[in-house]
């Protein structure tokens, strides 16, 4: 159980460079580094500087090799069926892009209700070249997707090419049901691509209990890792479905004049060119997340992120906007009289760091449930229930909007 002393000590491993008064609520956007993790970026960082930078990856290939076998232990899969890119958007571009040179005009690509606005303008661009068809899987009554209405869509017409999950959605707090798509998904052989960039690091993602093909993801976001590192699954019986969107030195070698070989294993996905000093750092917090094992880490989040929805529901003017059976520590609200930039402005003059998320951002969704824009409030292990308590009185202080 979740101890006084354990947030004591997650908030004591925070970099003491930030205001000391400051509420983070944004780790759904990017979350605080531990002292770890910032150490190792700045150490690696030093030693290039004063080293040079190959003969640092030389010297450091422990480090480097970290990543591969944490997220490994986290994802519940082989090192060899992870690559580590610069983020979740070049993980999913890299097979996305990569299947769809075998698309066909007619060929179909299911997506969730809720997708990541990146994942479906990347899909219409495929759409226009390709001439696939876009169809949404619609949600259940309870706010999950619907598992018959998935079934049906894949006995109707073509045999889709890809399915395509966003696991926690950016709109509202809501956590798919990843496995049960995945589970139709292996019974019908169709291609399963889940986007797990705000899912990892927040709760349990086991690709072989998901049964998904492909899986991306962010260092940024729940596990505490620097910018500019993600990752990619690509499970082994995938790997030779199709080849990688881009190739470099590192994806395959140049075996002939007219000739290259790709790369073994997941490792072809991969660029050359890449932040090494956050790949150690992706490493370090991974590693991180390990040792505290993600079910506790869980457990906390959604102990505080309950907490705060029950605050702001007994607030008058707060509507929670969160949908779904099963809910994460993402928490989506909006203010009556104001906007939801303004609320995330008028909480940062307050130091207190929230997020916004707009139709542009999943409009399928935002569309569906006639919403424009929702401030995201998103809970980690650092805060404190009296951190909570903080927030939804600062909320419940704002001012009236202009007009009421």
């Amino acid at each position: 159980m979740w101890t006084q002393q354990d947030t004591d000590a997650a908030a004591r491993d925070l970099p003491a460079l930030r205001p000391s008064d400051l509420l983070h609520f944004n780790s759904a956007g990017c979350s605080l580094p531990s002292r770890r993790t910032l150490s190792a970026v700045q150490e690696y960082y030093t030693s290039e500087a004063s080293s040079g930078g190959y003969e640092t990856a030389d010297a450091q290939q422990d480090a480097l090799l970290l990543p591969y076998t944490a997220l490994a232990t986290l994802l519940n899969c082989r090192c060899d069926e992870i690559a580590l890119v610069s983020s979740a958007t070049a993980a999913w571009q890299q097979v996305v892009y990569g299947l769809a040179w075998t698309w066909k005009p007619g060929d179909r690509v299911l997506i969730s209700a809720a997708e990541y606005g990146s994942n479906c303008i990347a899909l219409l661009q495929l759409a226009r070249r390709t001439g696939i068809t876009l169809e949404a899987i619609p949600d259940s009554p309870d706010g999950d997707i619907d598992v018959e209405q998935l079934e049906g869509m894949l006995d109707t017409g073509r045999l889709p090419v890809l399915v395509c999950l966003s696991h926690v959605p950016t709109s509202s707090g809501r956590v798919y049901d990843a496995a049960a798509v995945g589970a139709v998904c292996r019974r019908r052989g169709v291609l399963y691509m889940l986007d797990a960039c705000q899912s990892v690091g927040q709760l349990p993602v086991d690709v072989q209990q998901i049964g998904c093909d492909f899986c991306s993801g962010t260092g940024r976001k729940y596990l505490r890792g620097p910018r500019g590192s993600g990752f990619l699954f690509c499970r082994s019986d995938a790997l030779d479905k199709f080849e990688p969107a881009c190739l470099d030195n590192i994806g395959a070698s140049w075996t002939g004049r007219s000739q290259y070989t790709l790369a073994p294993g997941a490792q072809r996905f991969e660029s050359y060119e890449l932040s090494f000093a956050a790949k150690v750092g992706l490493g370090v917090a991974v590693s991180q997340c390990c040792e505290l094992g993600i079910a506790v880490i869980w457990s906390r989040i959604k102990q505080l992120a309950d907490l705060l929805r029950a605050g702001l529901r007994e607030l008058p003017r707060v509507l929670v906007c969160d949908v779904g059976r099963n809910l994460c520590g993402l928490v989506s609200f909006n203010v009556e009289s104001l906007e939801a930039g303004e609320v995330q402005r008028l909480l940062a003059e307050q130091h207190i760091n929230t997020s916004v998320s707009r139709t542009g951002s999943s409009r399928i969704d935002f569309e569906n449930r006639g919403l424009s824009a929702v401030v995201r409030a998103s809970v980690h292990i650092y805060i404190s229930e009296s951190q909570v308590q903080q927030l939804v009185a600062a909320v419940a202080a704002l001012p009236l909007g202009k007009g009421s």
